[in-house]
């Protein structure tokens, strides 16, 4: 999924006003980790890097992905290379505009910060306190799924490769 997201991303907002070469190091059981430690020299070298999500394999994924070996943390791995200079937050510019305006939403001062439901129909309001800010206040994010996106989710994770194993996908 990071991988749709970073084509996403070049196609709006880096591709349409630079011409860049970009160099992919694509951490994979393959490599035997030895391309972590290249993307962080590549990094020192070139005084720039976007990384995208990776999972620090445990046991199970060990087993899961069939992987040789249950590699260190890339992220701890490039930043000890960097001396710890690893960003979690994008740098906002105030001269870039934003692709989902509702990030521009602020809260402003102490107050509750509440979530509520009011069903069509018949059924009970559920009113819940999300937070309850302090001080100056701070952001907030909302976010939905719905059943039908839910089992999506599920089937293509859990039981697609059974079902069309089976012959029935």
């Amino acid at each position: 999924m990071t991988r749709i997201f970073w084509q996403s991303t070049k196609d709006k907002l880096i591709f349409p006003f630079l011409d860049l070469d970009i160099r992919y190091y694509d951490l994979g059981d393959a490599t035997d980790d030895k391309v972590t430690i290249e993307s962080a020299e590549a990094t020192l070298k070139y005084n720039v890097a976007i990384k995208c999500a990776t999972i620090t394999p445990d046991g199970a994924r060990l087993k899961e992905f069939n992987l040789k070996s249950m590699w260190k943390s890339p992220s701890g791995k490039i930043r000890n290379i960097l001396n710890g200079m690893v960003f979690r937050e994008p740098i906002l510019c105030k001269n870039i505009p934003r692709l989902i305006p509702a990030t521009d939403v602020a809260i402003k001062g102490a107050g509750k910060l509440k979530l509520v439901y009011v069903p069509e129909g018949e059924g009970e309001k559920i009113d819940l306190e999300v937070y309850n800010f302090t001080g100056t206040g701070g952001v907030a994010l909302s976010m939905y799924n719905t059943d039908e996106d839910i089992f999506q989710e599920v089937y293509e994770t859990n039981w697609k490769s059974k079902f069309e194993a089976a012959g029935v996908g």
